[in-house]
């Protein structure tokens, strides 16, 4: 396995189109597009794997929730011994407008509880993190309402438009290497 490719979010039915779990709509996206199907991994969390030019990648999505998701990621790196750059997880972002996505390697976890989880596990923070937008359209003190509320039917076309963006963003990332993808992904460029 070259890379872990982590969707985070929160298991069960009344999350599944939650503005958190939009790491899992990524990822499941991404499953999608290569005819892949998740299944049930050996432990809290799913699994299948992909194949991108010479690169095996291992998607996952734990099944804890966000705050741990960070169990998952450390056992599989450690199974198949990824270190954390070749570790990418999908995330919700709320300084984005929704459809927006941005790729970055370590820093602080930015108030992300699944981001927290994943530095606390691996002892570092120098994996990279697919941002996704969700929009920030709520008052202070609401956030945790805001995140865990579904998307607004007038949002579905940029909701749909980052998808298929992050799909495409992750595949030119592991394909041409971090140097030539970032600069592409970040500034809303075309994916060649």
């Amino acid at each position: 396995m070259d890379w872990i490719l982590a969707g985070l979010g929160n298991p069960g039915s009344k999350y599944e189109r939650t503005r958190h779990n939009i790491g899992w709509m990524v990822i499941d996206a991404i499953a999608k597009k290569h005819g892949k199907i998740f299944q049930s991994g050996k432990g809290q969390w799913m699994e299948t794997e992909i194949k991108l030019r010479r690169n095996s990648v291992l998607l996952i999505k734990p099944t804890t929730y966000m705050n741990a998701s960070g169990e998952a990621v450390v056992k599989l790196s450690r199974t198949h011994k990824i270190p954390p750059e070749r570790i990418i997880a999908i995330v919700d972002e709320y300084n984005f407008p929704v459809g927006k996505v941005h790729i970055k390697q370590g820093g602080s976890d930015g108030g992300h509880n699944g981001i927290t989880s994943l530095i606390e596990e691996l002892n570092s923070s120098n994996f990279w993190r697919l941002r996704c937008g969700i929009g920030k359209n709520f008052q202070p003190g609401e956030m945790v309402n805001y995140v865990l509320s579904n998307f607004s039917p007038d949002e579905t076309t940029d909701l749909e438009t980052g998808i298929i963006r992050a799909t495409n963003s992750i595949e030119h990332f592991i394909i041409v290497g971090s140097a030539r993808a970032m600069s592409a992904i970040n500034s809303g460029g075309a994916l060649v």
